[in-house]
């Protein structure tokens, strides 16, 4: 679909806007007196209309896609999983506190896999600015570990 300017000093609704766009219009609802919601806030090609775990999983690909730049071959196979929450039972070697990702190493014929976990990411992060660089942190060590390097050596930007 293209999208076609408007012409300086035009003024177009809503609607008009959400038409071209191709989305439908939902029904408002409003409380018992008529406020209330009254209509959806961000249209839907909005960078605000995604929710907080699309969000979160557009900040997962865009940083495996730029680390499979740098160590695509070393990379090759392994696979990368956003999942909510860890496990109840905690692995082996992780002693208190709740993991943010973990590396299961590829056995039995099944790829290497890394996940991170969105809901304690996201509670140790006071702000939005502040999730991207914990994501990174996050994937990079458990690269790190996959690898048998050293973070800053995956990426010279690691904070850890």
């Amino acid at each position: 679909m293209t999208h076609q300017p408007l012409p300086h000093g035009t003024s177009v609704d809503l609607a008009e806007i959400l038409a071209r766009a191709g989305a439908t219009p939902t029904r408002t609802r409003r409380d018992r007196r008529g406020r209330g919601m009254r209509g959806i806030m961000y249209p839907p090609f909005h960078p605000s209309y995604r929710t907080r775990k699309e969000r979160f999983d557009e900040i997962v690909v865009s940083y495996v896609a730029r680390l499979q730049g740098t160590w695509g071959r070393q990379l090759e196979g392994t696979e990368f999983a956003v999942e909510e929450v860890p496990p109840s039972d905690p692995a082996p070697w992780e002693t208190g506190g709740v993991p943010l990702g973990r590396y299961f190493p590829g056995v039995s014929g099944q790829p290497a896999r890394i996940v991170v976990y969105r809901r304690p990411i996201e509670a140790r992060a006071a702000e939005f600015d502040e999730l991207a660089p914990l994501v990174r942190d996050v994937i990079v060590e458990n690269v790190a570990y996959m690898l048998g390097c050293s973070p800053h050596e995956v990426d010279g930007d690691y904070q850890g």
